[in-house]
């Protein structure tokens, strides 16, 4: 057989768009830098038919949010009977609800915070639970729609029940959970390193903090006891296997070590299809564990099938 070609699907059309291009953009050039031939196809409606066409050997999945991140892309391509990257349908839709997320990886021995699945029209004149708490929307990635509601704050925010909010009418609300954020990636079935980030402006990791040069700071590896690390890195894979990833994942945690060194270890949400940009963090661990932007991206190629 030839050179592999490997069409890198990115844009689509979620919130998430400008994120997946720069992904797919920068998964696209290392891609060819180590010997594939490249197709970019900005996902539109026509996929199924630009992919016939196309005939790729493999599907590179740059997608982020509604549509290539939830399942829904992942079927197309079971269909199609074209292999590509990442978890597969059921993984990938399990993932995007980030509340069955929680049960699934809750009933597996992952620690998570308490929290409860409502309508954003329900948030009228009473809090759904006791401040300070997180309001996420269920199905969207990148921080989009998250609003933290302080101790203080008498009432619930009113840009939840907004004609202007576009994120879907199931959200959840979190117990908020004080400390430091941590992230763990996945590669196969080896976790590796555990990073904190560190946000500049703001005060949890948003939009800005993740893709704005400079929004962020990077601790690789973190600065947390030999025992916290290998916890985290015991729960991601946990993680990673209770929801059925395959490829490459990352889980996000929050370390509250204000009162003692074990302190509270909490997980919050798995990623299944991580950013790839010039600032993500799932090429800075890959790199820390000894694999270049390229070689790590050549395994997710060859580890592409169908059937995840």
């Amino acid at each position: 057989m030839g050179v592999k070609h490997v069409a890198v699907l990115m844009g689509g059309f979620s919130s998430e768009r400008p994120v997946s291009l720069s992904s797919g953009s920068a998964c696209a050039d290392a891609l060819e830098a180590v010997g594939y031939r490249v197709t970019r196809v900005d996902v539109g409606h026509d996929i199924a038919s630009v992919l016939l066409d196309l005939k790729p050997d493999v599907v590179f999945n740059a997608l982020h949010g509604p549509f290539g991140e939830d399942g829904k892309v992942q079927g197309v391509l079971e269909y199609l009977e074209i292999p590509y990257t990442h978890s597969g349908v059921l993984a990938s839709a399990l993932a995007m609800d980030k509340a069955v997320a929680k049960t699934v990886v809750k009933a597996a021995g992952v620690p998570v915070a308490e929290a409860k699945v409502l309508s954003r029209f329900d948030f009228t004149h009473e809090h759904p639970i006791k401040p300070p708490y997180v309001v996420k929307p269920v199905a969207e990635g990148s921080s989009f729609g998250v609003v933290i509601v302080k101790e203080d704050q008498s009432h619930p925010p009113q840009v939840i029940t907004s004609s202007e909010w576009r994120y879907g009418d199931r959200v959840m609300a979190e117990r908020y959970v004080y400390g430091r954020e941590l992230t763990c990636a996945v590669m196969g079935d080896v976790a590796l390193g555990v990073i904190e980030i560190v946000s500049k402006a703001n005060s949890f990791y948003d939009y800005d903090s993740k893709y704005a040069a400079g929004g962020s700071e990077h601790i690789l590896p973190a600065q947390i006891s030999p025992k916290i690390y290998q916890k985290i890195q015991t729960l991601a894979l946990k993680a990673h296997q209770a929801v059925g990833c395959r490829g490459v994942s990352r889980s996000d945690f929050r370390y509250d070590d204000r009162f003692s060194e074990d302190g509270e270890l909490i997980w919050l949400e798995i990623n299944t299809q991580p950013g790839m940009t010039p600032t993500s963090l799932v090429p800075e661990m890959a790199a820390h564990a000894g694999h270049s932007f390229g070689e790590f991206l050549k395994w997710m190629v060859e580890d592409a099938s169908c059937l995840r």
